[in-house]
């Protein structure tokens, strides 16, 4: 499992444990709580109904009396009051009253005069100076249907118990707001539990997208491809320049070994070939005809040049294979970069008799370091005056299509051996020049091919079916 989803699942899962136990204890504790506020309420007006009753109560007349009259009067009132949203029309209350031996002498509701109620509860605990309530069935035939709450106070006379009064009230009169109020938590602990996932998804998700951003630069990093440290946040954005630094450290000394080895070997050739003439010039001394010391010494000069080009190039391709990216692309005028690269190498292509032909479409521009093209193209185009015969024509075209810039440079000369398909730019790779002449430093084409990659391109080397070999930059205009 992906730990993004590992993430999620986790956060859901305790986020979802907590609002369940919380919905829970919340719909639990409203039902309770309502009827604790019920009950107390019912205790006020149970001991105020008692003082009214306790005068028409010890003169025997409770049932005829003027708080009779009251509460009949009260239960008939036309109360039209709206609750929180839930209409109320008439009174709930229920009051009986009871003789101190707990029979009843008094019911509101006219149902229970003359019956026995010493036994329940509230008027069992009331009568022995306690506080009595109880919650009983309001059929007494179905014990499983709606309950009635009864809350009793004394009636007294000089401290002396001569009654009860309880006054009892449906507990279904509340049930519309219990049943709100739970409806409303749970509609809350839904909404929590949604508001919960979105919040996961996203948080997981953001984890998931750092950690791949830095999954894919590992990966490209591992193949030995450019690649930019990804943009990332906090712990992340840390990691990610760890791992550029690491990288930095591990490239630098590996690239160091790769070219001391590569360089070491190209090395040995030209400092051969200048330690042997000048063994052989400082050996024959004056007996050595003026014609070999001048071969001599020409082979010093050649190698020793081609030396100074072999150091400048690998410092070169050193800086553009160590650069990651382009620090400041800008627009490039194709027409203006080739004019440049081919008047840079003018004088060389006049001395060697080959005409440079540029034939660029109008208006082309793309955005990348000038500087580096305009050295890639010399690069190419001094290789294909070296294989080119005299008076022949190197052309130098640029042509879009598909969104790519296309920049070609074809020669006239034999083109490209089949042996060297595959190697032409690997460094110090140099195939021999058609005059005899001594071969190149080899990084020329190499040096090319990461300028390419460098402005997201690719570079190719091939035979043209009209002969001689055509060397390409394919760049992308965006």
């Amino acid at each position: 499992m992906r730990i993004g989803l590992r993430v999620l699942f986790g956060y859901f899962l305790i986020v979802a444990l907590a609002a369940v136990l919380l919905a829970q204890v919340f719909v639990e504790q409203i039902k309770p709580g309502v009827r604790q506020a019920m009950e107390d309420t019912l205790i006020d007006t149970a001991n105020l109904l008692a003082e009214l009753a306790a005068d028409d109560l010890r003169q025997g007349r409770i049932d005829t009396g003027a708080f009779a009259a009251a509460i009949r009067a009260s239960q008939q009132r036309d109360i039209r009051a709206e609750v929180y949203g839930f209409g109320k029309l008439r009174t709930a209350y229920r009051v009986t009253v009871t003789d101190a031996q707990g029979i009843v002498v008094f019911d509101s509701a006219g149902h229970d005069v003359g019956r026995d109620h010493s036994r329940w509860r509230d008027v069992y605990l009331t009568l022995r100076g306690q506080y009595g309530a109880r919650s009983s069935p309001e059929d007494q035939a179905n014990p499983n249907g709606d309950t009635v709450m009864h809350v009793a106070a004394p009636v007294l006379d000089e401290g002396r118990i001569i009654g009860v009064l309880t006054v009892s009230k449906p507990n279904r009169t509340v049930a519309p707001f219990i049943e709100r109020s739970q409806k409303k938590v749970l509609n809350a602990g839904i909404a929590l539990l949604v508001v919960a996932l979105v919040t996961g998804v996203v948080v997981a998700w953001w984890i998931s997208s750092q950690l791949s951003r830095l999954r894919r630069y590992a990966d490209a990093v591992t193949r030995g491809e450019r690649a930019s440290v990804p943009k990332a946040h906090g712990e992340f954005g840390n990691l990610g320049q760890a791992l550029a630094t690491m990288r930095e450290k591990l490239e630098g000394k590996q690239y160091v070994e790769e070219y001391v080895h590569a360089l070491t070997h190209e090395l040995k050739s030209p400092l051969a070939a200048i330690r042997g003439s000048a063994e052989l010039l400082q050996e024959a001394g004056g007996r050595m005809r003026e014609e070999e010391r001048e071969s001599f010494i020409r082979t010093i000069a050649e190698q020793g040049e081609r030396l100074a080009q072999m150091v400048d190039k690998l410092l070169a391709l050193a800086e553009v294979e160590h650069r990651q990216q382009l620090d400041a692309p800008q627009p490039v005028d194709v027409q203006t970069l080739l004019q440049t690269a081919a008047a840079a190498l003018a004088a060389r292509a006049a001395a060697a008799q080959v005409d440079i032909r540029i034939c660029a479409e109008a208006g082309l521009q793309l955005r990348g370091d000038a500087f580096l093209l305009r050295q890639a193209l010399i690069n190419l185009l001094d290789n294909a005056i070296a294989f080119s015969p005299a008076k022949s024509v190197i052309r130098l075209e640029a042509s879009q299509a598909a969104n790519m810039l296309h920049i070609s440079v074809q020669d006239s000369g034999p083109g490209i051996p089949d042996y060297a398909q595959g190697r032409v730019f690997e460094r110090f790779y140099s195939l021999p020049r058609p005059d005899g002449g001594s071969r190149s430093s080899g990084l020329g084409l190499p040096f090319v091919a990461e300028v390419a990659a460098l402005h997201h391109g690719s570079a190719s080397l091939s035979n043209s079916d009209t002969g001689g070999a055509r060397a390409t930059l394919h760049l992308p205009l965006g």
